[in-house]
């Protein structure tokens, strides 16, 4: 249910502010808006405000929404309203009203993540965890335990990292465009630092997953060796584990983290085959030894080991605030950022340098609205700004049936003095709705494989 509440709220409001900013840009430029919807189908609600012209409804179906104006091209116009059509106005009004839209959902984008910077947010401290083996990370110098000062691109000046949710961000930018990464880390007990650098440019990463991270080798941040809750048919219930034991060594390997311990566990098996470890645990100030022997699970193309069992504690947190101008700053930057970065993938999938599974479709969109949601209020937050920004950038693309696509045809009418054809609007707004549909498929299967797969 919450899952469902989340998402219809989400879609909403994400609609609703899109609308609006071509219902309110429309207005201001003197044109008549005859319909305000958010949804479409059967009309569920309808009101009109006292001396307005609009009607405002909200359909049944909730995928969308759209603002119909006055215009000579779907019906006559009488002539003292003609000044009031939307196919009347210049160009440049024209424009405006058609891209409203897009930077509506920029500027809501914008506001909510500022809104998260001023109240805080609560996100795990940049301490490194026990590095992947033979990953970016390992080979640069971590060995875990680090706390992450500041950091940047190889080039750039130093920045102070608040949090590993930024440290994770400054990764994925830098693995995607190919950015070398550098880190000043403390580390020992007397807090002694140095810069590492993760030569982030010469993995080629084509997807922002899990994959990406294990082979930069920072997973997580890190945590104690614990174990949390244990399914009762799990393996690890089978070898007695208990919630609250805290793993020092298996076999003759010490464990120092929760990450090293969930490497350690992945790798306990042969092909298809779990290997027996024995295990050295803490429980209640007692030391016991244990013989466990991880199920195999097949992940991709490998078989990776599993005790059914939620491995390492939780992290340490920090709350990251931000002052009144710093807050909305960094919320204009993170919007610029995502908003470049989605474009860039997208242009990378049309030319094949990223894979197509980047794309996702209303069931993820769902999925993550349920998560987040059950996690908070701010984490909520995050999520609508990060659809706001997907939103508000897919409008954008050139796309016939899109509003990119009409300020193509105003570009073109601007440059040449011509309007496009109605036969080759026709043509266009065809190949458009082709591509969005095989868009949708493809976002659509690929929901089904990431949830139900």
């Amino acid at each position: 249910m919450l899952t469902i509440v989340a998402f219809v709220v989400a879609l909403g409001l994400l609609i609703a502010v899109h609308e609006y900013g071509h219902y309110r840009v429309a207005v201001a430029c003197g044109v008549k808006v005859q319909r305000f919807s958010i949804g479409f189908g059967k009309v569920l609600l309808r009101w009109q405000p006292k001396g307005s012209p609009t009607e405002f409804v909200i359909g049944a179906f909730p995928l969308g929404g759209y603002v119909k104006m006055l215009d000579e091209r779907e019906g006559p116009v009488a002539p003292e309203e003609r000044h009031r059509a939307f196919n009347t106005q210049t160009v440049g009004k024209r424009a405006a009203i058609v891209g409203a839209g897009p930077a509506a959902n920029l500027l809501l984008a914008v506001l909510l993540y500022a809104v998260v910077n001023w109240s805080g947010i609560d996100e795990p401290r940049a301490v490194l965890a026990s590095p992947i083996t033979a990953s970016i990370a390992e080979r640069a110098g971590v060995r875990g335990g680090e706390v992450v000062t500041q950091a940047a691109w190889d080039g750039d000046e130093l920045r102070p990292v608040r949090s590993f949710e930024e440290l994770r961000w400054l990764l994925t930018r830098g693995a995607l465009d190919g950015h070398d990464v550098r880190l000043e880390v403390a580390s020992g007990a007397q807090g002694q630092r140095r810069e590492l650098l993760l030569p982030l440019g010469q993995i080629g990463a084509r997807d922002a997953d899990a994959g990406l991270f294990r082979r930069i080798g920072i997973v997580a941040p890190w945590t104690q060796p614990v174990i949390g809750d244990v399914m009762p048919d799990g393996a690890g219930a089978a070898a007695g584990l208990r919630s609250g034991d805290v793993v020092r060594a298996i076999g003759a390997t010490s464990i120092v983290d929760g990450q090293q311990l969930r490497e350690a566990i992945r790798a306990s098996v042969r092909g298809e085959q779990g290997m027996a470890q024995r295990w050295r645990v803490e429980r209640d100030g007692r030391a016991l030894e244990l013989d466990v022997t991880p199920q195999p699970q097949r992940e991709g193309e490998a078989w990776i080991g599993r005790i059914g069992a939620y491995v390492g504690a939780p992290p340490a947190m920090v709350t990251v605030h931000h002052g009144p101008l710093e807050g909305l700053w960094n919320g204009v930057v993170r919007t610029w950022e995502v908003s470049s970065l989605t474009l860039r993938m997208m242009g990378r999938m049309v030319i094949g340098e990223a894979s197509l599974k980047n794309l996702s479709g209303p069931l993820t969109i769902a999925d993550y609205a349920g998560k987040s949601a059950s996690l908070g209020l701010t984490q909520y937050l995050v999520f609508l700004a990060l659809i706001s920004v997907s939103l508000g950038v897919l409008n954008l693309l050139p796309l016939p049936v899109l509003d990119g696509g009409h300020l193509m045809y105003y570009l073109w009418e601007a440059v040449t003095g011509k309007s496009v054809s109605d036969a080759w609007m026709e043509r266009m707004q065809r190949t458009g709705v082709a591509l969005l549909l095989v868009m949708m498929s493809i976002a659509l299967f690929n929901d089904v494989t990431r949830i139900f797969g």
